[in-house]
């Protein structure tokens, strides 16, 4: 495949994906797990699953694999009456190009997400208090100066992700892919099981681009050491703003010992269950990097294979 053609197809596949994913900067992980250092051009890489079946089957040519990293510093989400400021978030997947111009995103054995854990502002006082419920306002008596206050947000996947249109990534104001997720209220006051989302009726995210992120490539060796005769191809993004308003929320379930007055408070105070068109995700600016095999129609049908071999090889 001449190399300008790839170019574009890298392009345009780093552009679908990475606006995609940068909207896992809403909220972040209370554990960060973390891959090997990597060498050079390989080094935002360090959790994508070069080794997951999927990735290894992709032949080169009905198939493509390639990694994608996401990055944010900062941003916002807002659900019914409460709007929570992010962090840092890391996001990585790997994705497989289908040849039908279908694409399959493959998240890594510890999940695609890794970043700080977001306040929730007022802590439980601002989340259910005042509340007209006895039981809730004798705790939330308890509460005011209190380190039991303090509550903690985190967003989770749930499910794969689904409904990925490669050409929304490169326009503006078109859904790029759907994510189904879950967010985790954490607080000792409100137990282990403290969700807003579920598996079985998740919050599901559709990110757009709001305006066209800066491009930029390079070119590099199988260890990560740049060579523009080099057999991996990297595309870095500036981050686009992106933005989701057509989400709905459900309500938060799970919460506290005394499971259904809990569950009842934080609902009313935060205005959930919310529907669409009353809540928003706003992405302030998104790093992303994407790459993959220069040409892998040359190493058909090993293209998954050598993609992680190359990997491996950047281990520090």
């Amino acid at each position: 495949m001449p190399r300008f053609s790839r170019r574009t197809r890298l392009a345009t596949a780093a552009t679908t994906l990475g606006t995609a994913l940068g909207i896992f900067a809403s909220l972040g992980t209370a554990t960060a797990a973390t891959g090997p250092a990597l060498n050079g051009e390989w080094a935002p890489f360090d959790r994508c699953p070069v080794d997951n079946p999927a990735m290894l089957a992709a032949d080169g040519f009905d198939k493509t694999p390639q990694c994608v990293v996401s990055t944010s510093a900062s941003g916002s989400i807002k659900l019914g009456k409460t709007t929570v400021t992010t962090g840092k978030t890391n996001l990585q997947v790997g994705v497989v190009q289908n040849a039908d111009g279908s694409s399959t995103v493959v998240a890594p054995a510890s999940g695609a997400l890794v970043a700080d854990p977001a306040k929730v502002p007022g802590g439980l006082l601002g989340l259910m208090c005042p509340s007209d419920i006895p039981v809730i306002t004798g705790i939330c008596k308890t509460l005011d100066d209190s380190r039991l206050n303090s509550i903690t947000a985190t967003m989770e996947s749930v499910g794969a992700p689904y409904a990925f249109d490669q050409t929304a990534g490169v326009l503006t104001d078109m859904p790029i892919i759907a994510l189904p997720v879950r967010i985790h209220l954490e607080n000792p006051l409100l137990g282990d099981n403290c969700y807003i989302g579920t598996k079985s009726n998740p919050i599901v995210l559709r990110p757009r681009n709001l305006d066209y992120p800066a491009f930029g490539m390079s070119f590099f060796k199988g260890d990560g050491t740049v060579d523009e005769a080099g057999e991996m191809s990297r595309i870095d993004l500036t981050g686009a703003p992106q933005n989701d308003s057509t989400f709905a929320v459900p309500g938060a379930t799970g919460c506290g010992l005394n499971v259904g007055l809990i569950n009842l408070a934080v609902n009313a105070k935060t205005g959930l269950p919310s529907a669409a068109g009353n809540n928003s995700l706003t992405l302030n600016n998104a790093q992303t990097h994407l790459a993959g095999l220069t040409a892998p129609g040359t190493v058909v049908p090993d293209a998954g294979k050598v993609l992680a071999e190359n990997w491996h090889s950047a281990v520090k």
